[in-house]
């Protein structure tokens, strides 16, 4: 992403619908997709975004640079009436690995830490149980617990506890259910304490990792275009969409979920969908950071997970140090999605554009539902996607990633 000139969840612990945003005022508004490295240094986070995708073993429900979102493992608002048998079913079936049968019980209440169908997350104790979307892929959810649960991500990837077909109840009996252990969120009262240098390294570390070959491909480009027909679905000709659908047009096909990236990007192990609530300490509460929530793992272009902070930098959401951090620490851990060395925006370019998009779809789909305004961070999104969409055809089309 750059100029002409120069996205309140948890994991499988997660929140409602945005991404988990740790924001730090930046020192200036760098020009949207501006080349971020005349260097002034080099690093990069995963933060909170407006509204839009989906959960993770520990992560808060999938949003976007909007704001606020309940960390990984922060309780989730009220649950809508329709699910509350599902929340007690998650409850009960949490508990009982939690807690010995037959033995006297003084735990407390499930706590329901996110709620949305693509991924509803109660805790009980130090268990999470998550139910998964109705219309999950159980072949390629399967894959991905794999993944989560390999030994050569071990220290990488939170492993679950079980597999889906570990029994139900009948709350449970249309989604598929996983486990995970408890891990302790970012905590976004604390932006100074961010794990931006942590995030990179295990992002290097999982891009370095070869993928098994079962492992389908990585979800982010399908979960942009959703974000796009949600946007759409929720303002029918509404004008506030048009900036947001010029912007996605002008994407290349790869990013917009309708073909392969090129063969050259496509390879690589990649989360899918990284912001910080993609995190968590386990064991709690002072163990590593681990990533969580592999819902969109899979092999594809590993520039899509350094995208989301790259994009968020770019709007001016977040911070220049921190981008920097992140960045350095990626490149010193080996990273493969940018070179070593110089500008990273070639490789980044496409992909900070489609995460810009769908940010800025999330927040505004979000907006309509609520009846009010964007925020300041959602607006800089949107606007973000009006300065793309008037990229001349070179440059919007983008190249290398």
């Amino acid at each position: 992403m750059r100029t002409t000139s120069a996205d309140r969840d948890s994991a499988d612990h997660e929140p409602a619908d945005r991404e988990l945003v740790i924001h730090k005022p930046a020192t200036r508004e760098p020009a949207i997709h501006e080349r971020a490295d005349r260097e002034p240094a080099i690093h990069e986070p995963a933060a909170h975004e407006p509204a839009a995708h989906e959960p993770a073993a520990h992560e808060p429900a999938a949003h976007e640079p909007a704001a606020h979102e309940p960390a990984a493992h922060e309780p989730a608002a009220h649950a809508p009436a329709i699910h509350k048998p599902l929340i007690h079913d998650l409850g009960t079936l949490a508990h009982r690995l939690h807690h010995p049968p037959g033995t006297p019980c003084a735990c407390p209440p499930p706590q329901l830490l996110a709620d949305r169908p693509d991924g509803t997350v109660v805790r009980s104790g130090a268990v999470v149980a998550k139910a998964h979307a109705a219309d999950s892929d159980r072949e390629a959810l399967a894959a991905r617990l794999a993944l989560a649960s390999a030994p050569e991500l071990t220290g990488i990837l939170l492993p679950p506890l079980s597999t889906p077909d570990t029994p139900g109840t009948a709350g449970t009996a249309l989604r598929p259910v996983t486990f995970w252990p408890y891990g302790v969120p970012v905590d976004p009262r604390d932006p100074d304490a961010a794990p931006w240098s942590e995030a990179a390294v295990l992002l290097a570390r999982l891009h370095r990792t070869a993928p098994p070959p079962p492992l389908p491909p990585m979800r982010g480009p399908v979960k942009a275009a959703r974000a796009v027909a949600r946007m759409i679905a929720a303002l029918p000709g509404d004008g506030a969409v048009l900036p947001v659908q010029a912007a996605w047009r002008a994407l290349p096909a790869w990013a917009r979920g309708e073909a392969a990236p090129p063969a050259a990007r496509s390879g690589f192990l990649c989360h899918g969908d990284l912001h910080l609530g993609q995190l968590v300490r386990h064991p709690a509460p002072d163990g590593p950071w681990l990533l969580i929530d592999v819902d969109d793992a899979g092999r594809g272009d590993p520039a899509w997970d350094l995208a989301r902070p790259a994009a968020w930098y770019a709007a001016g959401v977040l911070a220049p140090e921190d981008w920097l951090l992140f960045l350095d620490a990626y490149r010193s851990a080996g990273g493969p999605a940018v070179p070593a060395e110089g500008d990273p925006w070639p490789q980044l370019d496409v992909a900070a554009r489609a995460l810009t998009v769908q940010t800025a779809a999330v927040a505004l789909a979000k907006c309509a539902a609520e009846g009010r305004v964007p925020d300041e961070m959602e607006q800089l999104m949107i606007d973000s996607c009006a300065r793309i969409a008037t990229f001349p055809p070179e440059l919007a089309a983008g190249s290398a990633s």
